[in-house]
């Protein structure tokens, strides 16, 4: 509910930015692009050097390119298949490199192995998450459910990081990677019997030969 106000909120206040990109020339698919890029040297550039907060602004700054090519597309009418398409991928290699940047720095010199595998941990188990929905809804099934939606696990993430880098103790960030981790193992436990649910109910109704 509040993931929706939040999404209503941001669309009212990009919409002139939007207004403003169509103007100058740029397609959706330009800001889309252009936002991974954004995030992955925020994550990869200062994230391994310890300059948590200044990548947390970097990466939060581009961020909302994931609603401003959404709002584009709509204000242009050019809503398609391709458009989700590459915006669901190219949020699947921000996410992968948010994670990762913060695996290398704690692996070298934030010199913390437990910090980073948790940290690799998010990263796998969250793309078998966002996987396991692509997956159901190919086979014409459904999978958005869980207590760990993409969004709450980012958002989390990345003010976490962020009060790290103000001064925050790390262990705060320790804890809260590692409930991330359990959360995205819930998640994907209950995709996965979401979708074993919908399989048996179609078997159910299927009359036998």
């Amino acid at each position: 509910m509040l993931n929706r106000y939040a999404r209503a909120a941001a669309t009212r206040i990009l919409t002139p930015v939007a207004r403003l990109l169509i103007r100058l020339g740029l397609s959706p698919d330009a800001v889309t692009i252009l936002g991974t890029i954004g995030v992955c040297l925020g994550a990869w550039v200062f994230f391994p050097r310890g300059e948590l907060l200044v990548g947390v602004l970097v990466i939060t700054a581009f961020v909302f390119s994931d609603t401003l090519d959404g709002v584009m597309a709509r204000l242009l009418g050019r809503t398609s298949k391709w458009g989700a398409f590459l915006d669901s991928t190219l949020d699947r290699i921000g996410d992968a490199a948010i994670f990762s940047g913060l695996a290398i720095w704690f692996f070298q010199g934030g010199d913390d192995r437990v910090m980073a595998w948790l940290a690799m941990g998010c990263l796998i188990l969250g793309s078998v998450v966002s996987y396991a929905r692509a997956r159901a809804e190919g086979l014409g099934m459904t999978a958005s459910v869980g207590i760990a939606e993409r969004a709450d696990r980012l958002v989390v993430a990345l003010v976490t990081t962020g009060l790290v880098g103000l001064g925050l103790p790390e262990v705060v960030l320790k804890v809260v990677l590692a409930l991330l981790l359990v959360a995205s193992a819930v998640t994907i436990l209950q995709r996965v019997f979401f979708v074993r649910q919908q399989c048996l109910a179609a078997d159910a109704a299927t009359p036998t030969p």
